[in-house]
């Protein structure tokens, strides 16, 4: 049997399906040619069908431009996210434009069929960007004529503390070149008029870029109505706006809603934290003990946790420029807080004074009071203002009681009841913890049930660990409470200082960030 091409040709039923159901915008707006044929029947000016999904006009005032998707017109291809790449010439691995899912319907326990949707997400170019308000180094702007948030990536020293505050994920850390990165609307390209990468790369037309009003951008926030299963929009006031024909689904959800992933450990951080506590704990215990030694071991110890710091950051050289933000930088306030404490500590070390003994402790409790805030503004669950401000507390008390106590018994010092601080403080550390880890019985899928369920999963040895710091420290010290052996108390301490090092790693691996939808896991 021989087959012609009129055999393979399609019949014009099928033909006639095909146009029949390629979708509701096509058979409106008709093919690419009777589009243009009908606009310039019309009288619209060359280039117009172009520049359609760019405006023409230049935000005016209390306005900015703002990226627009029309999820039904979305479907996943991931074109915006190559062009994006590519034109913006993205090193390996990072990207500035992902794209997600969500799913709901029938087959997760409701009437009516299945529902997906592939969603597309970039830098939301907020009103109120959390990125710009947290950085240390003011390398964040915020355009005020177009509203697009600019990084500057010559001021960045790459703390990426932008990338905790950020609720959506946006700023990408690159460690080829030690600081972060992001989207910024191709801003060069929108200036001369041409749409940025994604928007023309898209082969439906998904995407594409408008103009807002902030006030009303903040109005439409208040109803909490951004995107299912997106962060809450109150906190920084996304710009962007997800439009469908189709309504979505009450249990509409990301496809990796119930995954639990580890998040950056921040070994570096997770030194500098419990060490400057260590160090501000033990500096007001050994003033209240008399403990001769105290101040210049509690400086010694600062001076290890800032040297720490440096580790983290991409661009260490720069590190000064960290104090630029400030008036609006939990970070940089903690940074002069500690640099405070460290000099006014040392001062104590070599002429003890009253005064100077006082001023570098409220010092040094500024500090770890803006250590807390540094995490809370993230405004994370896991990271809440009542949590982080317990651990720190507790962690500040503990270590400082454990090492007050060995310095004391070094010289000879008799302070029975630091041993029973120590238990006080120890037992109730664990507690909280152990109270936190019940969180993975919840019924509702938190922040903290996710990671609850992480910390009892694949963290579990970390987690075991930390216990059984925890309980070793506990042991020593109930053996004898009051007049241990140097040796006793050197271990109460070394024990108690590892236990807060798994919690703090944990603190930061099992934090449960929040994001943009995500694929399927």
């Amino acid at each position: 049997m021989v087959l012609t091409m009129s055999d393979l040709a399609p019949s014009p039923d099928v033909l006639g399906w095909l146009i029949e159901h390629h979708g509701p915008a096509r058979r409106t707006a008709g093919t690419a040619v009777e589009v243009f044929a009908r606009s310039h029947d019309g009288g619209e000016p060359p280039g117009a069908r172009y520049r359609e999904p760019v405006p023409l006009a230049t935000p005016g005032p209390g306005e900015q431009y703002a990226f627009e998707v029309n999820l039904d017109d979305c479907t996943g291809c991931k074109s915006c996210v190559s062009a994006c790449h590519t034109m913006n010439g993205l090193d390996e691995g990072e990207t500035w434009r992902k794209v997600g899912m969500l799913h709901g319907g029938s087959s997760c326990g409701t009437g009516g069929g299945s529902w997906q949707q592939t969603v597309t997400g970039a830098c939301h170019h907020c009103v109120d960007p959390a990125c710009l308000a947290g950085c240390p180094v003011l390398a964040y702007d915020k355009d005020p004529i177009t509203g697009i948030v600019h990084h500057l990536d010559d001021q960045c020293i790459g703390c990426r503390y932008c990338t905790l505050t950020c609720p959506y994920d946006v700023p990408q850390w690159n460690p080829l070149r030690g600081i972060v990165r992001k989207c910024d609307m191709c801003r060069e390209r929108l200036g001369a008029g041409d749409a940025p990468a994604c928007v023309e790369a898209c082969p439906n037309g998904a995407i594409r870029i408008t103009v807002v009003a902030q006030d009303a951008v903040v109005a439409d926030n208040e109803t909490g109505h951004f995107l299912p299963g997106a962060p809450d929009p109150s906190i920084t006031q996304p710009t962007t706006s997800y439009v469908s024909a189709r309504p979505a689904p009450r249990n509409a959800l990301p496809a990796d809603y119930y995954a639990v992933r580890a998040e950056h450990a921040h070994p570096p951080l997770t030194a500098m934290l419990v060490l400057t506590q260590l160090s501000v704990g033990t500096f007001i215990l050994a003033q209240l003990v008399h403990a001769a030694g105290g101040a210049a071991i509690a400086v010694a110890v600062g001076l290890i946790a800032l040297g720490a710091s440096l580790l983290h950051l991409g661009r260490p050289l720069y590190a000064f420029r960290a104090v630029l933000g400030l008036r609006r930088s939990w970070l940089s306030r903690e940074i002069v807080a500690f640099g405070a404490f460290a000099n006014l500590a040392g001062l104590e070390a070599v002429h003890a004074h009253p005064v100077i003994g006082a001023s570098a402790a409220i010092a040094g409790v500024g500090g770890v009071v803006c250590s807390m805030m540094v995490y809370a503004a993230t405004r994370r669950e896991s990271w809440s203002a009542a949590l982080v401000g317990a651990k720190f507390t507790l962690t500040t008390a503990l270590l400082g009681v454990a090492t007050a106590r060995a310095i004391a018994i070094a010289g000879d010092q008799a302070v029975p009841w630091l041993g029973e601080a120590l238990l006080w403080t120890l037992g109730a550390k664990l507690a909280l913890e152990l109270m936190l880890l019940l969180r993975a019985r919840d019924r509702h899928h938190g922040a903290l049930q996710r990671s609850a369920r992480l910390q009892l999963g694949p963290l579990r040895p970390i987690v075991i660990a930390r216990l059984g710091f925890g309980a070793a420290a506990l042991a020593i010290t109930a053996v004898d409470v009051a007049h241990p052996p140097l040796a006793a108390a050197i271990a109460a301490l070394a024990c108690a200082l590892f236990g807060e090092l798994c919690e703090r790693h944990l603190f930061f691996v099992a934090v449960g960030s929040p994001r943009m939808p995500g694929g399927v896991p």
